[in-house]
């Protein structure tokens, strides 16, 4: 049997009611089924994900389902997941999204047109009957790029700030040179030092027009809308990212857009740790206080000017707390 040219890799848990969508837009990418590998995890659910999977997996040529007996986090799931990878490339797809017909296929080609290290996409999120697309925020398509010229400006969005691993595919050689992995134990915002440790160490890549991924977004279950202690990986993900810049050949040219992110990223966490238990949101401030207390003072204080609004205020607020300590 031919080996399959790229592997999809869908990590779920308790994703009983999407999982089958997900998996069946997958089997309608390309016309050949041998083309494509599945590698799901079902990452220690107490519903029927795993069983759905299963009854999937026999549709494919290739395919493998792992089981987690209890849930390990989606940065784990997927670095089992990458243990798997067969073809030149791979791509991650998370178990309530899915995919416009021929997707695949087309990120595959420009891939291998461009002969790039990664493609990008834009995307579709779905709340209820809306839809809206989020474009990634790069101006230039179908065009090959240095990754490292997408991290600025330091005060406007960029790539880094369009962390999504499901938006895109990955050449293996991503996976070779140990850049494709992520932070094992990581619950939550696993994909911001992926994405940093991509645009400072890949060495091309594009955003190109495909046909959509579609991102599901409110779901009551769903780690953006939890409030409970996974939320504290939170200031591990970005201290990571702050380990990354620092140790880069140009962090001083870096260390500005780092910064900025950093205090955006915890305003927000700042104003959703209200509505958490107060233990966890006095984990939540601590951790914080001593991400902040890593920053480049003169820096810091700069950034938070441009923040602005209510959010400066609290940062500032936590800005001195960490001076102090």
């Amino acid at each position: 049997m031919p080996a399959p040219s790229m592997t999809v890799i869908v990590p779920a848990k308790d994703a009983g009611e999407f999982i089958g969508t997900t998996l069946e837009t997958l089997s309608r990418q390309f016309g050949d089924d041998r083309s494509l590998k599945l590698v799901a995890i079902d990452d220690g659910s107490s519903d029927e994900t795993g069983a759905i999977m299963r009854r999937h997996a026999e549709r494919f040529a290739h395919a493998e389902v792992i089981r987690n007996e209890t849930p390990r986090g989606l940065a784990t799931a997927r670095n089992q997941g990458l243990a798997h990878v067969e073809g030149d490339a791979f791509c991650f797809l998370d178990g309530d999204d899915w995919m416009q017909p021929g997707r695949l296929p087309v990120l595959q080609r420009a891939m291998r047109e461009l002969g790039c290290d990664v493609v990008r996409t834009d995307h579709v999120t779905v709340k209820g009957p809306e839809r809206r697309l989020v474009r990634a925020p790069f101006t230039h398509r179908g065009v090959v790029a240095d990754p490292r010229e997408a991290i600025l400006p330091a005060d406007d969005r960029s790539m880094v700030d369009y962390p999504f691993a499901w938006a895109g595919l990955l050449h293996r050689r991503m996976l070779d040179r140990g850049l494709a992995g992520f932070s094992d134990g990581l619950f939550t915002a696993e994909d911001r030092p992926w994405i940093w440790r991509l645009h400072l160490q890949a060495r091309s890549f594009a955003v190109v027009d495909a046909p959509h991924l579609l991102y599901r977004r409110g779901l009551s279950d769903s780690l953006s809308k939890t409030l409970d202690r996974r939320q504290l990986h939170f200031c591990r993900a970005l201290g990571e990212v702050i380990d990354l810049v620092e140790a880069d050949r140009e962090a001083e040219r870096m260390l500005p857009k780092a910064v900025f992110s950093v205090l955006a990223l915890s305003a927000h966490h700042l104003v959703r740790s209200r509505r958490m238990q107060p233990a966890v949101r006095r984990e939540m401030r601590a951790g914080i206080r001593n991400l902040l207390a890593r920053l480049p003072r003169d820096q810091a204080r700069a950034a938070i000017d441009r923040i602005g609004g209510p959010r400066r205020r609290v940062l500032a607020r936590v800005l001195r707390e960490a001076s102090h300590a």
